[in-house]
């Protein structure tokens, strides 16, 4: 039997989930796992369900009779096959720990995705992506080449139907054009420190501060900078006795854990937009 899941987001009203379930029930398709969150401040519904299909039918049954309740109740929605795989970018620069990790965890299967490709403007992380039999793409020039590599990294998303972009330390500003255009489906991680340890050097920046506690964020990369949607974060405690080096190493940690975090909500669709905010079901 196939397994599926719906997610869906729509005005609150009465009586959305038990259309959904008569629905479901009607193309005899088993609800195995169900979220669902009215929001008060902005008046939506959200809603995930994981589903196991009876008959071989059922998705073309479901289809096309949902699609009058999808109108009724004025819903965004969409049904994915669950041994579908997402297609995936990974953008990396100087440092590959994110990446070395994220690779790792689709080798393992702990992560529901097919890593496509790898892209970068340094040569550092092209050993670790060919040896797991990825492809590398290699787009220095900086500044100076963005509109360049922009249209590359375009062309290669259509290319290797890329679903998600994962910036893993990807140290490039994307542009307004590429982030409207995958507009939530851009995941970033960055380190927790913003907006008091801005610039390079954050850990040792923090380290001077005497930072008791620090942390990363994964979000959704939209047209302002380090302030989409949070999807994750994980933060880990600092000793007084630590010197620069531990901290970095234990900041790369939690970065890796909370990106790892992010990709696995994503990708088993947990995550649905709110607005500026996120609705995680996990």
């Amino acid at each position: 039997m196939s397994k599926f899941v719906l997610t869906l987001s729509c005005p609150d009203a009465l009586g959305i989930v038990a259309a959904v379930s008569q629905t479901l029930a009607n193309a005899k398709m088993n609800i195995e796992e169900s979220h669902q969150y009215g929001d008060p401040d902005s008046g939506k519904f959200f809603m995930r369900v994981g589903i196991r299909a009876q008959g071989s039918d059922s998705k073309n049954i479901f289809g096309s009779t949902f699609e009058a309740v999808a109108t009724k109740f004025h819903m965004q929605w969409h049904l994915y096959d669950a041994s579908i795989k997402p297609r995936t970018l990974i953008l990396v620069s100087k440092f590959d720990h994110c990446m070395v990790d994220l690779i790792y965890r689709c080798q393992r299967g702990s992560l529901h995705m097919d890593i496509a490709a790898v892209a970068s403007n340094h040569e550092i992380g092209r050993d670790w992506s060919e040896n797991a039999d990825i492809a590398y793409h290699y787009w220095p020039g900086g500044k100076e080449a963005k509109a360049e590599n922009e249209a590359k990294l375009k062309s290669l998303v259509e290319a290797e139907n890329i679903e998600l972009i994962i910036l893993a330390r990807y140290m490039q500003i994307l542009s307004p054009d590429i982030t409207a255009a995958y507009s939530g489906q851009i995941i970033n991680i960055h380190h927790s420190f913003l907006p008091s340890f801005k610039g390079a050097e954050p850990y040792s920046r923090a380290h001077a501060r005497g930072v008791k506690m620090i942390g990363a964020t994964a979000h959704f990369v939209t047209a302002d900078l380090d302030e989409g949607p949070i999807i994750s974060q994980g933060i880990e405690a600092i000793r007084h006795d630590m010197n620069v080096e531990e901290v970095i190493d234990v900041g790369r940690d939690v970065e890796r854990r909370t990106l790892a975090t992010a990709v696995r909500l994503y990708t088993e669709r947990r995550v649905l937009l709110n607005g500026l905010k996120t609705v995680v079901f996990d």
